[in-house]
């Protein structure tokens, strides 16, 4: 609980400091604040509590991990809440409400969706470029199945990137053999290592060090591990179909 805690503060100094909205977008809805994700959390919880079940959306069995869970304010409202926060998609927002740990202890986290925008034009330069060309502008390989893209031969003056929801810095987007746009977290997953020393099994997905740190789960992402000298690297053999 109390590391829940410290993630919504951390969200709250994160998007104070964030980066600017459209000016048409409501004031209130431009800061996550930290008593939205403890009512959505409070909501959840006496909901489960009366019903036994989660207040979520039906999801298809391919959607990935993250992403999932999604909740579903209608279930919620009016009994255990008057409206979605404001900073909630349905309601304006810039944040999609999930929820993480579902089996042992539902927790309740946002997807930041202002990268989307970003990712979707990537996808459609790409996708114009293929109908003409037949193949991929790939400038290099990164891990079996995933790849560096030519940023100049999609008419990028520099690398597509997205800015993080974890640092002040920014995100490469890559390209998996499946024609999906990722993010490249590993910028953010050196950091949260370097601040502090942790323990991973060989072998294992590290992905959720994000999520369990902050506020905001890692979204259109492939696992990492850890190399042998403690450093994240691509683990594209563990990403599920």
């Amino acid at each position: 609980m109390t590391r829940f805690i410290l993630g919504i503060s951390f969200l709250f100094m994160l998007l104070l400091t964030g980066c600017m909205y459209p000016e048409d977008q409501r004031a209130e809805n431009r800061i996550a604040y930290p008593d939205q994700l403890l009512s959505v959390q409070s909501a959840v919880e006496q909901f489960q509590t009366d019903t036994g079940v989660l207040p979520i959306r039906t999801f298809d069995e391919n959607t990935p991990l993250y992403q999932r869970y999604v909740v579903d304010f209608n279930q919620l409202i009016p009994r255990y809440l008057q409206q979605p926060p404001g900073t909630a998609f349905e309601n304006g927002g810039v944040f999609q409400y999930v929820l993480v740990n579902v089996e042992e202890s539902p927790q309740v986290k946002v997807i930041d969706l202002t990268s989307q925008g970003e990712v979707r034009q990537l996808q459609q330069r790409l996708n114009d470029y293929m109908r003409q060309h037949r193949f991929a502008p790939i400038e290099e390989m990164l891990d079996v199945g995933l790849f560096k893209l030519d940023h100049e031969a999609l008419n990028y003056k520099e690398a597509p990137h997205v800015r993080s929801p974890y640092h002040d810095t920014l995100l490469p987007l890559l390209l998996t053999n499946d024609g999906e746009i990722i993010i490249d977290y590993r910028i953010d997953l050196n950091m949260m290592l370097q601040q502090q020393e942790l323990e991973f099994p060989e072998g294992e997905d590290i992905l959720s060090l994000l999520y369990e740190q902050a506020p905001f789960v890692p979204v259109r992402s492939v696992p990492y591990v850890l190399d042998e000298n403690g450093e994240p690297i691509y683990a594209m053999e563990l990403r599920k179909k």
